[in-house]
């Protein structure tokens, strides 16, 4: 699977009157496309603080001291804020864990779900345009160098394509959306006028006329030759009756109807716009029997002869005359790290000039070898710029600041928190990794399929063109509101649409609080304790909407809880932290049937479940003061299985398997050999006794 989301070696405090508090201590882990991972620990053990710099929300007093949030080719920890309102909400959503707090109380349901689509309708359209521009110059001047000619007429061709076949896209899914509007204002007629409410019947009669101005497209819904005219003709007729009888029958009996006849209008295939406009412009447009899939065949056939098949060879020269280029350059860059690390090799300290020089040097010839036209982008290649220079920054500051013999207020704040050997050590793991992700792109170099890619590039290019005429109206807003409310759940979604938060129950607010969420399609969605301020039956329910909405959209999770039950039946993996660590990290399977860290064995000991009968184990004692943190294994204090080495040097992260690792000494091979507690054991036990009959029974 491709990886969403990569953290790696995060490290985060707080300033505070009482000094630094050390919340995250280099952690990492991956995300993978439609996975949830789970990361599971007590209060105050560095969860919500993860999911809070990956949304780019820390507190002002927090102090990212190192580390990387790696999406889309991009560092989140280094990114201007500018850049971060685009990622923020757009592709990566969170949702909180009071769903009170997150809505305005004041403000109806319907505003607040509308409002965030209506403004970043209009920041989408001016992003894919900007993409679109810079994206064109780049391959043009690609496809020059690899000797196309004619590129600029071409393009220009091209251009005056995807111009004019977004704006027939436009127009026709506007049409297409007025269809589903008045198919659901149908639906809401043909059910309010069995409960006699006239009022409200009247207003949704008024939204059918409204729709049905609007809705005809001669490739959706020719006026000419369809029967919905001379239906809403009809319905006009006898709405007066309607309303003076209260009668409905006669007005039910044309409305379904119409139904009939919208249903299967929406069953039909969608045109293919850029040959459309392609052929348009070159008056070659095939005759229309009103067959949209034959219409597709004879309009692709033409473009496709005519301009697309050369078209595509084009660019697919110019995308692999782009990649040449950059494969070429990173054997230079390879050496280049490898200098840059001999330099700064040695049992000393880094000298902070040549940690400037060097990396500076490598940061421009990757700089200078990347491959803009990738749309998949190298992520070590795009961050390696911003991520070496905050380290020997941050290096150099540390060096300056050991030196002063008068430290003001703020430098003794740094000095408290800094660790010469960790910040110099970091600059040469970025070099290191760096050389070795090269290394093995030049080891493992496969041909480039250049036909693919330019197919893809195309693509891309269309979409942003649809992108840039995409607009949201406050009725296309709504529409889709309305959708996503019940798409989350929530029963009567139309009549619901204007009420205020307070009128919901807790668990309707969260459904809520998701919808606002998913409203901008994410890749990622961060779940923040969703389910503590519900009761079980409640919790019960979300987590069975956001399982769901996770397979229907491919979306990535990452669910934040204290409770490893909550997660048990939904986490591909489970990270599990405790004092700003994560201690122990695998597969749900791993975790649940393998546990191999005490701080594990403790959550699952004092996790309830129907069938245990033993008393529950109480994790004694508490979580450390991060402002002092413990120099060994910060769970030894509450350990009982703890060894000495516990209280004197933090535990590595030990493999357990290729998807297991606990950082705990019992790990250790010199380590005495130590079960995990009964409950424990009797838990797991039955458990895949469970599994086993459920397999039986499921064959049989």
């Amino acid at each position: 699977m491709a990886k969403k989301l990569e953290v790696n070696n995060l490290i985060i405090s707080f300033r505070t009157n009482n000094g630094t508090v050390k919340a995250v201590r280099d952690i990492s882990f991956d995300l993978e496309k439609g996975e949830t991972l789970a990361i599971v620990g007590e209060s105050g053990s560095g969860k919500s603080i993860t999911a809070r710099a990956i949304m780019g929300i820390l507190a002002k007093n927090a102090i990212p001291e190192g580390g990387e949030i790696i999406y889309d080719g991009q560092d989140l920890m280094k990114i201007d804020e500018e850049d971060f309102h685009k990622i923020r909400g757009n592709r990566i959503s969170m949702i909180f864990q009071d769903p009170l707090s997150s809505l305005n109380p004041i403000v109806r349901i319907g505003k607040q779900l509308t409002e965030a689509m209506i403004l970043n309708g209009k920041a989408n359209q001016r992003e894919a345009k900007r993409v679109y521009i810079a994206k064109s110059k780049l391959l043009r001047a690609e496809m020059k160098e690899a000797g196309v000619a004619d590129v600029d007429a071409k393009f220009d061709i091209f251009d005056k394509v995807t111009a004019e076949g977004s704006k027939l896209e436009s127009d026709y899914n506007y049409s297409h959306e007025r269809v589903e509007s008045m198919l659901k204002n149908i639906e809401a007629v043909l059910i309010d006028s069995i409960d006699k409410e006239p009022k409200r019947v009247a207003k949704e009669m008024k939204l059918i006329k409204e729709d049905e101005k609007n809705l005809y497209n001669p490739y959706l819904i020719d006026k000419s030759k369809s029967e919905l005219p001379a239906l809403m003709a009809s319905f006009s007729d006898a709405i007066p009756g309607f309303r003076a009888t209260g009668n409905h029958e006669k007005t039910d009996g044309i409305l379904k109807e119409m139904q009939a006849l919208l249903k299967k209008v929406m069953e039909t295939v969608v045109p293919d716009f850029y040959a459309m406009a392609y052929c348009r412009m070159n008056n070659a447009m095939p005759a229309y029997t009103g067959d949209n899939a034959a219409l597709n065949g004879q309009m692709q056939a033409i473009f496709n002869e005519r301009f697309l098949n050369s078209f595509h060879k084009d660019v697919a020269a110019g995308i692999e005359n782009s990649n040449r280029k950059s494969f070429d350059k990173k054997g230079n860059i390879v050496e280049s790290l490898n200098t840059a690390l001999e330099r700064m090799s040695g049992d000393g300290r880094i000298d902070i000039q040549v940690a400037k020089e060097e990396s500076r040097k490598c940061a421009a010839e990757i700089e200078n070898a990347l491959d803009k036209l990738a749309i998949n982008k190298d992520s070590i290649a795009y961050t390696f710029k911003s991520s070496i220079t905050a380290a020997v920054n941050t290096y150099g500051e540390s060096l300056r600041v050991e030196k002063l013999k008068h430290p003001g207020k703020k430098d003794r704040m740094f000095k408290d928190r800094m660790d010469i050997d960790l910040y110099q050590n970091n600059i040469r793991l970025i070099l290191t990794h760096a050389r070795d992700s090269f290394q093995n792109q030049l080891d493992s170099a496969e041909k480039l399929n250049a036909d693919d890619l330019s197919r893809e590039m195309v693509k891309f290019l269309c979409n942003e063109s649809s992108k840039r005429v995409f607009k949201v109206t406050k009725r296309k807003a709504q529409i889709r509101a309305i959708e996503l409310m019940e798409e989350v759940g929530i029963a009567n979604a139309r009549e619901r649409y204007r009420q205020y938060p307070f009128e919901f129950s807790g668990g309707m607010r969260q459904r809520i609080v998701i919808a606002i969420a998913l409203a901008a399609n994410p890749d990622i969605l961060i779940c923040d304790e969703p389910t503590t301020a519900l009761d079980v039956t409640i919790q019960a329910q979300i987590l069975e909407l956001i399982n769901k909405l996770k397979a229907e959209r491919q979306l990535s999770i990452i669910f934040i809880t204290h409770d490893l039950g909550v997660v048990a039946n939904m986490a591909d993996k489970i990270a599990v932290m405790y004092a700003g660590k994560i201690v122990e990290y695998g597969t749900a399977n791993d975790v649940f049937y393998d546990p191999r860290h005490p701080y594990t064995w403790a959550l699952l000991s004092s996790m309830p479940d129907l069938d245990t009968k033993e008393k529950l184990d109480a994790i004694p004692g508490t979580p450390p003061n991060m402002i002092f943190p413990p120099k060994g294994d910060a769970f030894a204090e509450r350990n009982k299985y703890a060894m000495q080495i516990d209280y004197e040097e933090q535990p590595p992260m030990f493999k357990v398997s290729d998807t297991h690792y606990a950082a705990t000494w019992l790990m250790h091979p010199n380590a005495p050999k130590v079960e995990p507690p009964k409950i424990v054991t009797d838990r797991i036990a039955r458990m895949k006794k469970l599994n086993e009959e459920s397999r039986g029974d499921s064959n049989e």
